[in-house]
Protein backbone atom coordinates (compact mmCIF):
# COMPACT_ATOMS: atom_id res chain seq x y z
CA UNK A 1 0.00 0.00 0.00
CA UNK A 2 1.71 3.49 -1.12
CA UNK A 3 2.73 5.38 1.64
CA UNK A 4 0.65 8.83 2.33
CA UNK A 5 2.73 11.64 1.77
CA UNK A 6 2.34 14.38 3.97
CA UNK A 7 0.01 17.38 3.53
CA UNK A 8 0.00 20.83 4.63
CA UNK A 9 -2.34 21.12 8.07
CA UNK A 10 -5.03 23.80 8.24
CA UNK A 11 -4.21 24.97 12.00
CA UNK A 12 -4.41 28.81 11.64
CA UNK A 13 -7.59 30.79 12.40
CA UNK A 14 -8.55 34.20 11.94
CA UNK A 15 -6.37 36.07 14.57
CA UNK A 16 -3.21 33.92 13.71
CA UNK A 17 -3.74 35.17 9.67
CA UNK A 18 -4.10 38.30 10.87
CA UNK A 19 -0.96 38.34 12.98
CA UNK A 20 0.69 36.93 9.79
CA UNK A 21 -0.76 40.51 7.40
CA UNK A 22 0.58 43.21 10.19
CA UNK A 23 3.71 41.45 11.95
CA UNK A 24 4.86 40.37 8.59
CA UNK A 25 4.36 44.12 7.24
CA UNK A 26 6.04 45.94 10.76
CA UNK A 27 9.71 45.53 10.79
CA UNK A 28 12.23 48.78 11.30
CA UNK A 29 11.54 50.62 8.22
CA UNK A 30 8.45 53.03 10.44
CA UNK A 31 11.16 53.78 13.10
CA UNK A 32 13.44 55.07 10.03
CA UNK A 33 12.20 55.80 6.70
CA UNK A 34 9.71 59.10 7.60
CA UNK A 35 13.76 61.16 7.43
CA UNK A 36 14.14 60.28 4.00
CA UNK A 37 10.41 60.95 3.34
CA UNK A 38 10.89 64.66 4.82
CA UNK A 39 14.17 65.27 2.96
CA UNK A 40 12.47 64.58 -0.34
CA UNK A 41 8.88 66.70 0.57
CA UNK A 42 9.79 69.19 3.37
CA UNK A 43 6.67 69.59 4.77
CA UNK A 44 4.53 68.11 7.89
CA UNK A 45 1.86 68.06 5.54
CA UNK A 46 3.62 66.14 2.84
CA UNK A 47 4.92 63.73 5.29
CA UNK A 48 1.74 62.11 6.22
CA UNK A 49 0.41 62.78 2.43
CA UNK A 50 3.23 60.13 1.47
CA UNK A 51 1.56 57.71 4.61
CA UNK A 52 -1.80 57.74 3.22
CA UNK A 53 -1.18 57.79 -0.36
CA UNK A 54 0.81 54.41 0.92
CA UNK A 55 -1.65 53.33 3.22
CA UNK A 56 -4.65 53.67 0.31
CA UNK A 57 -2.80 51.59 -2.19
CA UNK A 58 -2.18 48.84 0.34
CA UNK A 59 -5.76 48.76 1.72
CA UNK A 60 -7.21 48.95 -1.88
CA UNK A 61 -4.47 45.89 -2.97
CA UNK A 62 -4.99 44.30 0.04
CA UNK A 63 -8.96 44.03 -0.34
CA UNK A 64 -8.79 43.45 -4.13
CA UNK A 65 -6.69 40.37 -3.32
CA UNK A 66 -9.48 39.83 -1.15
CA UNK A 67 -11.33 38.48 -4.35
CA UNK A 68 -8.79 36.40 -5.75
CA UNK A 69 -7.85 34.51 -2.83
CA UNK A 70 -11.36 33.45 -2.25
CA UNK A 71 -11.05 31.83 -5.57
CA UNK A 72 -7.80 30.46 -5.39
CA UNK A 73 -7.51 29.49 -1.85
CA UNK A 74 -4.41 27.55 -1.90
CA UNK A 75 -0.94 27.48 -0.90
CA UNK A 76 0.67 29.76 -3.74
CA UNK A 77 -1.09 32.91 -3.43
CA UNK A 78 0.07 35.67 -5.67
CA UNK A 79 2.44 33.03 -8.10
CA UNK A 80 -1.04 31.27 -8.66
CA UNK A 81 -3.26 34.26 -9.43
CA UNK A 82 -0.85 35.77 -12.19
CA UNK A 83 -0.65 31.89 -13.43
CA UNK A 84 -4.23 31.53 -13.32
CA UNK A 85 -5.17 35.01 -14.76
CA UNK A 86 -2.27 35.34 -17.42
CA UNK A 87 -0.52 32.16 -18.06
CA UNK A 88 2.50 30.26 -16.46
CA UNK A 89 5.26 32.74 -17.18
CA UNK A 90 3.59 35.87 -15.59
CA UNK A 91 3.06 33.51 -12.48
CA UNK A 92 6.70 31.66 -12.80
CA UNK A 93 8.24 35.74 -13.43
CA UNK A 94 6.71 37.12 -10.27
CA UNK A 95 8.14 33.31 -8.76
CA UNK A 96 11.67 34.04 -9.42
CA UNK A 97 11.28 37.58 -8.48
CA UNK A 98 10.63 36.42 -5.23
CA UNK A 99 13.36 34.45 -4.58
CA UNK A 100 16.00 36.27 -6.11
CA UNK A 101 15.14 39.54 -4.08
CA UNK A 102 11.74 40.17 -3.43
CA UNK A 103 11.12 37.94 -0.15
CA UNK A 104 15.17 36.91 0.20
CA UNK A 105 16.40 40.48 -0.08
CA UNK A 106 13.43 41.26 2.53
CA UNK A 107 14.60 38.94 4.85
CA UNK A 108 18.05 40.06 4.94
CA UNK A 109 17.66 43.46 5.59
CA UNK A 110 15.50 43.09 8.51
CA UNK A 111 17.70 40.29 9.57
CA UNK A 112 20.57 43.11 9.64
CA UNK A 113 18.32 45.48 11.12
CA UNK A 114 17.96 43.71 13.64
CA UNK A 115 21.97 43.17 14.54
CA UNK A 116 21.70 46.86 13.85
CA UNK A 117 19.61 47.69 17.26
CA UNK A 118 20.90 44.96 19.13
CA UNK A 119 23.98 46.45 18.76
CA UNK A 120 22.72 49.52 21.08
CA UNK A 121 22.46 47.16 23.92
CA UNK A 122 25.73 44.92 22.71
CA UNK A 123 28.48 47.11 21.39
CA UNK A 124 30.30 44.24 19.68
CA UNK A 125 27.67 43.21 17.75
CA UNK A 126 27.78 46.32 15.52
CA UNK A 127 28.42 46.75 11.92
CA UNK A 128 31.71 48.80 12.79
CA UNK A 129 33.13 45.71 14.15
CA UNK A 130 34.66 44.05 11.23
CA UNK A 131 35.62 40.54 11.71
CA UNK A 132 37.38 39.55 8.49
CA UNK A 133 37.48 40.08 5.01
CA UNK A 134 36.19 38.19 2.13
CA UNK A 135 37.97 39.71 -1.12
CA UNK A 136 36.50 43.24 -1.19
CA UNK A 137 33.63 42.27 1.35
CA UNK A 138 33.83 43.52 5.05
CA UNK A 139 32.52 41.22 7.43
CA UNK A 140 30.54 42.48 10.20
CA UNK A 141 29.25 41.31 13.68
CA UNK A 142 26.00 42.97 12.81
CA UNK A 143 25.87 40.63 9.47
CA UNK A 144 27.14 37.45 11.23
CA UNK A 145 24.25 38.14 13.66
CA UNK A 146 21.83 38.76 11.17
CA UNK A 147 22.51 35.28 9.40
CA UNK A 148 22.60 33.74 12.91
CA UNK A 149 18.72 34.82 13.16
CA UNK A 150 17.90 33.49 10.20
CA UNK A 151 19.03 30.18 10.31
CA UNK A 152 17.36 30.63 13.81
CA UNK A 153 14.08 31.15 12.64
CA UNK A 154 14.45 28.55 9.45
CA UNK A 155 15.42 25.84 12.16
CA UNK A 156 12.30 26.95 14.41
CA UNK A 157 9.83 26.89 11.07
CA UNK A 158 10.95 23.52 9.85
CA UNK A 159 9.68 22.09 12.71
CA UNK A 160 5.85 22.68 11.82
CA UNK A 161 3.64 25.48 11.66
CA UNK A 162 2.85 25.77 14.79
CA UNK A 163 6.09 26.96 16.42
CA UNK A 164 6.48 29.66 13.73
CA UNK A 165 1.97 30.44 14.77
CA UNK A 166 3.43 30.98 18.21
CA UNK A 167 6.34 33.11 17.58
CA UNK A 168 4.23 35.06 15.18
CA UNK A 169 1.21 35.68 17.46
CA UNK A 170 3.37 36.69 20.83
CA UNK A 171 5.74 39.02 18.75
CA UNK A 172 2.97 40.97 17.01
CA UNK A 173 1.44 41.35 20.14
CA UNK A 174 3.94 42.83 21.78
CA UNK A 175 5.17 44.97 19.01
CA UNK A 176 1.37 46.49 18.21
CA UNK A 177 1.06 47.01 22.34
CA UNK A 178 4.16 48.96 22.43
CA UNK A 179 4.14 50.76 19.04
CA UNK A 180 0.49 51.86 20.47
CA UNK A 181 2.30 52.94 23.65
CA UNK A 182 5.12 54.72 22.30
CA UNK A 183 2.39 56.66 20.38
CA UNK A 184 0.05 57.26 23.30
CA UNK A 185 3.29 58.66 25.05
CA UNK A 186 4.61 60.77 22.89
CA UNK A 187 1.60 62.62 23.14
CA UNK A 188 0.68 62.87 26.47
CA UNK A 189 4.74 63.31 28.07
CA UNK A 190 6.05 65.33 25.91
CA UNK A 191 6.26 69.18 27.32
CA UNK A 192 7.68 71.21 24.45
CA UNK A 193 5.30 70.50 21.25
CA UNK A 194 6.16 71.17 17.66
CA UNK A 195 2.61 70.53 16.37
CA UNK A 196 1.96 73.99 15.25
CA UNK A 197 5.50 75.19 14.12
CA UNK A 198 5.36 71.98 11.79
CA UNK A 199 2.25 72.14 10.63
CA UNK A 200 3.06 76.08 9.30
CA UNK A 201 4.58 74.60 6.46
CA UNK A 202 1.25 72.47 5.57
CA UNK A 203 1.34 71.14 1.93
CA UNK A 204 4.23 73.52 0.43
CA UNK A 205 6.39 71.00 -1.37
CA UNK A 206 9.98 71.51 -0.62
CA UNK A 207 13.06 69.63 -1.23
CA UNK A 208 16.64 69.70 0.07
CA UNK A 209 19.66 71.15 -1.62
CA UNK A 210 22.14 67.98 -2.93
CA UNK A 211 25.78 67.31 -3.26
CA UNK A 212 27.89 66.26 -6.39
CA UNK A 213 27.12 62.82 -5.48
CA UNK A 214 23.03 63.12 -5.04
CA UNK A 215 23.14 63.13 -1.20
CA UNK A 216 21.25 65.63 0.74
CA UNK A 217 22.83 68.67 2.44
CA UNK A 218 22.01 68.88 6.04
CA UNK A 219 22.84 72.19 6.55
CA UNK A 220 21.55 72.92 2.56
CA UNK A 221 19.20 75.06 1.11
CA UNK A 222 15.16 74.32 0.71
CA UNK A 223 13.60 74.63 -3.00
CA UNK A 224 9.97 74.68 -3.36
CA UNK A 225 8.64 72.14 -5.39
CA UNK A 226 5.36 71.19 -7.95
CA UNK A 227 3.80 69.58 -10.75
CA UNK A 228 6.41 66.86 -11.90
CA UNK A 229 9.21 67.51 -9.71
CA UNK A 230 6.93 66.58 -7.30
CA UNK A 231 5.48 63.40 -8.40
CA UNK A 232 8.93 62.89 -8.96
CA UNK A 233 9.44 63.41 -5.12
CA UNK A 234 6.82 62.01 -3.68
CA UNK A 235 7.73 58.14 -5.89
CA UNK A 236 11.39 58.67 -4.34
CA UNK A 237 10.47 59.07 -1.24
CA UNK A 238 7.04 56.40 -1.12
CA UNK A 239 9.86 53.76 -1.85
CA UNK A 240 10.73 53.48 2.35
CA UNK A 241 7.09 53.79 2.62
CA UNK A 242 6.46 51.76 0.39
CA UNK A 243 8.96 49.06 1.42
CA UNK A 244 7.17 49.53 5.18
CA UNK A 245 3.92 48.53 4.11
CA UNK A 246 5.04 45.72 2.05
CA UNK A 247 4.80 41.57 2.89
CA UNK A 248 0.89 41.90 3.91
CA UNK A 249 0.40 39.63 1.06
CA UNK A 250 2.19 36.82 2.83
CA UNK A 251 -0.81 35.26 4.52
CA UNK A 252 -2.02 34.24 1.06
CA UNK A 253 0.89 31.80 0.40
CA UNK A 254 0.16 29.69 3.33
CA UNK A 255 -3.53 29.56 2.51
CA UNK A 256 -3.48 25.74 2.45
CA UNK A 257 -2.34 26.52 6.73
CA UNK A 258 -5.62 28.32 7.33
CA UNK A 259 -9.03 27.07 8.32
CA UNK A 260 -11.82 28.25 6.32
CA UNK A 261 -9.42 30.49 3.85
CA UNK A 262 -12.13 31.62 1.38
CA UNK A 263 -13.24 33.71 4.34
CA UNK A 264 -10.14 34.60 6.67
CA UNK A 265 -7.54 35.45 3.82
CA UNK A 266 -9.65 38.01 2.69
CA UNK A 267 -10.92 39.22 6.19
CA UNK A 268 -7.44 39.20 7.46
CA UNK A 269 -5.85 41.19 4.90
CA UNK A 270 -8.15 44.07 5.24
CA UNK A 271 -7.81 44.02 8.71
CA UNK A 272 -3.71 43.59 9.05
CA UNK A 273 -3.44 46.60 6.63
CA UNK A 274 -6.12 48.78 8.30
CA UNK A 275 -4.22 48.00 12.12
CA UNK A 276 -1.05 49.28 10.04
CA UNK A 277 -1.87 51.77 8.27
CA UNK A 278 -3.64 53.10 11.67
CA UNK A 279 -0.30 52.82 12.92
CA UNK A 280 2.19 54.51 10.63
CA UNK A 281 0.12 57.60 10.45
CA UNK A 282 -0.48 57.68 13.65
CA UNK A 283 3.47 57.21 14.78
CA UNK A 284 4.00 60.54 12.32
CA UNK A 285 1.69 62.36 13.77
CA UNK A 286 3.28 61.48 16.83
CA UNK A 287 7.01 62.46 15.55
CA UNK A 288 5.59 65.77 14.16
CA UNK A 289 4.27 66.53 17.62
CA UNK A 290 7.90 65.55 20.06
CA UNK A 291 10.49 66.96 16.89
CA UNK A 292 11.22 69.92 14.68
CA UNK A 293 10.91 69.22 10.73
CA UNK A 294 14.36 69.95 10.43
CA UNK A 295 15.01 66.81 13.23
CA UNK A 296 12.45 64.38 11.74
CA UNK A 297 14.86 64.79 8.29
CA UNK A 298 18.37 64.76 10.04
CA UNK A 299 18.20 62.68 12.83
CA UNK A 300 20.64 61.40 15.21
CA UNK A 301 22.04 58.07 13.70
CA UNK A 302 19.58 58.48 10.86
CA UNK A 303 17.03 56.94 13.18
CA UNK A 304 13.51 59.21 14.00
CA UNK A 305 12.16 56.92 16.03
CA UNK A 306 15.51 57.44 18.69
CA UNK A 307 15.20 60.92 18.80
CA UNK A 308 11.24 60.82 19.25
CA UNK A 309 11.71 58.50 21.78
CA UNK A 310 14.74 60.69 23.81
CA UNK A 311 12.21 63.18 23.81
CA UNK A 312 9.56 61.49 25.29
CA UNK A 313 11.99 58.87 27.77
CA UNK A 314 15.33 60.87 28.06
CA UNK A 315 18.45 58.98 27.73
CA UNK A 316 17.01 55.63 28.07
CA UNK A 317 15.10 56.53 24.90
CA UNK A 318 17.60 54.43 22.34
CA UNK A 319 17.72 51.72 24.49
CA UNK A 320 13.33 51.31 24.63
CA UNK A 321 13.62 51.73 21.18
CA UNK A 322 16.07 49.60 20.25
CA UNK A 323 14.48 46.66 22.41
CA UNK A 324 11.23 47.64 20.22
CA UNK A 325 12.60 47.47 16.66
CA UNK A 326 14.13 44.05 17.83
CA UNK A 327 11.10 42.65 18.65
CA UNK A 328 9.17 44.30 15.58
CA UNK A 329 12.07 42.37 12.86
CA UNK A 330 12.55 39.46 14.68
CA UNK A 331 8.30 39.13 14.36
CA UNK A 332 8.78 40.28 10.97
CA UNK A 333 11.77 37.75 10.09
CA UNK A 334 9.12 34.98 11.09
CA UNK A 335 6.50 35.43 9.31
CA UNK A 336 8.26 36.45 5.85
CA UNK A 337 10.29 33.29 5.98
CA UNK A 338 7.56 31.24 7.27
CA UNK A 339 5.25 32.26 4.42
CA UNK A 340 7.90 32.44 1.54
CA UNK A 341 9.50 28.86 1.15
CA UNK A 342 5.09 27.68 0.20
CA UNK A 343 5.70 30.10 -3.05
CA UNK A 344 8.81 28.00 -3.96
CA UNK A 345 6.85 24.48 -3.19
CA UNK A 346 3.88 25.68 -5.59
CA UNK A 347 6.46 26.05 -8.54
CA UNK A 348 7.93 23.30 -7.83
CA UNK A 349 4.51 21.25 -7.97
CA UNK A 350 4.12 23.12 -11.40
CA UNK A 351 7.46 21.72 -12.33
CA UNK A 352 8.93 25.22 -12.29
CA UNK A 353 11.08 25.02 -9.59
CA UNK A 354 13.67 22.43 -8.02
CA UNK A 355 12.20 19.22 -7.65
CA UNK A 356 13.12 18.65 -3.68
CA UNK A 357 11.23 22.14 -2.92
CA UNK A 358 7.73 20.41 -3.82
CA UNK A 359 8.18 18.40 -1.38
CA UNK A 360 6.77 18.31 2.32
CA UNK A 361 8.51 17.34 5.86
CA UNK A 362 7.09 15.25 8.86
CA UNK A 363 6.38 17.66 10.10
CA UNK A 364 3.95 19.10 6.83
CA UNK A 365 6.12 22.04 5.99
CA UNK A 366 8.49 22.56 3.11
CA UNK A 367 11.63 21.82 4.71
CA UNK A 368 14.40 22.15 1.78
CA UNK A 369 12.55 25.22 0.36
CA UNK A 370 13.08 26.97 4.25
CA UNK A 371 16.43 25.96 3.44
CA UNK A 372 16.92 26.74 0.04
CA UNK A 373 15.42 30.59 1.21
CA UNK A 374 17.70 30.92 4.24
CA UNK A 375 21.12 30.02 2.14
CA UNK A 376 19.94 33.11 -0.58
CA UNK A 377 18.76 35.51 2.05
CA UNK A 378 22.00 34.50 3.98
CA UNK A 379 24.01 35.57 1.16
CA UNK A 380 22.54 38.45 0.71
CA UNK A 381 23.29 39.81 4.06
CA UNK A 382 26.58 39.96 3.12
CA UNK A 383 25.91 42.56 0.20
CA UNK A 384 25.83 45.54 2.29
CA UNK A 385 23.95 47.41 -0.24
CA UNK A 386 20.54 47.38 1.80
CA UNK A 387 19.69 50.76 0.39
CA UNK A 388 19.94 49.56 -3.07
CA UNK A 389 17.88 46.22 -2.51
CA UNK A 390 15.53 48.54 -1.12
CA UNK A 391 15.09 50.51 -4.41
CA UNK A 392 14.85 47.21 -6.31
CA UNK A 393 12.15 45.53 -4.21
CA UNK A 394 9.88 48.52 -4.18
CA UNK A 395 10.05 48.82 -7.72
CA UNK A 396 9.37 45.28 -8.40
CA UNK A 397 7.03 44.55 -5.96
CA UNK A 398 4.69 47.20 -7.07
CA UNK A 399 5.25 46.16 -10.63
CA UNK A 400 3.52 43.04 -9.45
CA UNK A 401 0.75 43.45 -7.40
CA UNK A 402 -0.39 46.25 -10.18
CA UNK A 403 -0.44 43.69 -12.49
CA UNK A 404 -2.12 41.02 -10.27
CA UNK A 405 -4.80 43.99 -9.71
CA UNK A 406 -5.10 43.97 -13.31
CA UNK A 407 -6.04 40.14 -13.21
CA UNK A 408 -9.16 40.55 -10.91
CA UNK A 409 -10.74 42.41 -14.61
CA UNK A 410 -9.09 39.45 -16.48
CA UNK A 411 -10.41 37.40 -14.24
CA UNK A 412 -13.92 38.21 -14.11
CA UNK A 413 -14.24 37.76 -18.29
CA UNK A 414 -11.91 34.64 -18.34
CA UNK A 415 -13.74 32.69 -15.55
CA UNK A 416 -17.00 34.32 -14.69
CA UNK A 417 -18.81 31.26 -13.29
CA UNK A 418 -15.85 30.55 -10.36
CA UNK A 419 -17.02 31.02 -7.07
CA UNK A 420 -15.81 34.57 -5.08
CA UNK A 421 -17.26 34.57 -1.76
CA UNK A 422 -15.41 38.08 -1.66
CA UNK A 423 -15.56 40.74 -4.47
CA UNK A 424 -12.75 43.54 -5.00
CA UNK A 425 -14.29 46.53 -2.64
CA UNK A 426 -14.81 49.83 -4.93
CA UNK A 427 -14.42 47.92 -8.48
CA UNK A 428 -13.18 48.48 -10.92
CA UNK A 429 -13.06 52.37 -9.90
CA UNK A 430 -10.45 51.89 -6.27
CA UNK A 431 -8.83 48.86 -8.80
CA UNK A 432 -8.36 51.37 -11.35
CA UNK A 433 -7.13 54.26 -9.13
CA UNK A 434 -3.98 51.86 -7.48
CA UNK A 435 -2.60 50.37 -10.93
CA UNK A 436 -2.76 54.10 -11.99
CA UNK A 437 -0.92 55.09 -8.99
CA UNK A 438 0.84 52.09 -8.97
CA UNK A 439 2.58 52.65 -12.46
CA UNK A 440 3.16 56.14 -11.70
CA UNK A 441 4.82 55.23 -8.43
CA UNK A 442 7.00 52.94 -11.47
CA UNK A 443 7.44 55.26 -13.61
CA UNK A 444 9.29 58.36 -11.57
CA UNK A 445 10.83 55.90 -9.62
CA UNK A 446 12.46 54.57 -12.98
CA UNK A 447 13.63 58.47 -13.85
CA UNK A 448 14.43 59.42 -9.97
CA UNK A 449 17.02 56.41 -9.47
CA UNK A 450 17.02 54.44 -12.78
CA UNK A 451 20.42 52.38 -12.16
CA UNK A 452 18.30 50.71 -9.21
CA UNK A 453 14.75 50.71 -10.78
CA UNK A 454 16.61 49.53 -13.90
CA UNK A 455 18.20 46.12 -12.13
CA UNK A 456 15.24 45.42 -10.72
CA UNK A 457 13.27 44.82 -13.77
CA UNK A 458 16.56 43.54 -15.61
CA UNK A 459 16.13 40.74 -12.54
CA UNK A 460 12.44 40.07 -14.19
CA UNK A 461 13.41 39.81 -17.44
CA UNK A 462 16.58 37.17 -16.63
CA UNK A 463 13.32 34.38 -15.43
CA UNK A 464 12.33 34.61 -19.25
CA UNK A 465 14.67 32.49 -20.78
CA UNK A 466 14.42 30.44 -17.06
CA UNK A 467 11.01 29.60 -17.40
CA UNK A 468 11.64 28.19 -20.87
CA UNK A 469 14.63 26.44 -19.49
CA UNK A 470 12.51 24.85 -16.74
CA UNK A 471 10.01 23.84 -19.23
CA UNK A 472 11.94 22.39 -21.50
CA UNK A 473 13.25 20.07 -18.52
CA UNK A 474 10.16 19.69 -17.56
CA UNK A 475 8.95 18.83 -21.19
CA UNK A 476 12.21 16.25 -21.26
CA UNK A 477 11.58 14.57 -17.89
CA UNK A 478 7.57 13.84 -19.24
CA UNK A 479 8.84 12.53 -22.30
CA UNK A 480 11.28 9.91 -20.47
Amino acid sequence: MAETQPAFKPSLGLIDATMVVAGSMIGSGIFIVSSDITRYTGSAGWLIMVWLITGFMTITAAVSYGELSGMFPKAGGQYVYLKEAFNPLAGFLYGWSFFAVIQTATIAAVAVAFSRYTAYLVPELGESNILFNIGSLKISAAQLLGIALIVFLTYTNTKGIKGGKIIQTVFTTVKLLSLFGLIILGFLLVKNSFWEENWQTGLNAMQLERDASGNFIKEGNWTAIGGTALIGAIAAAMVGSIFSSDSWNNVTFIAGEIRNPKRNIGLSLFLGTLIVTIIYVTANLMYLYVLPLNEIAFPEGERVAVSASNSIFGSNGSIVIAVMIMISTFGCNNGLILAGARVYYTMANDGLFFKKTGTLNKNAVPEFALWLQCIVASVLCLSGGYGDLLDMISFVVVLFYALTIAGIAVLRKKRPDIERPYKAFGYPVLPAIYIMLALTFCVFLIIMKPVYAGAGLGIVLVGIPLYYIAVSRKKAAIDL
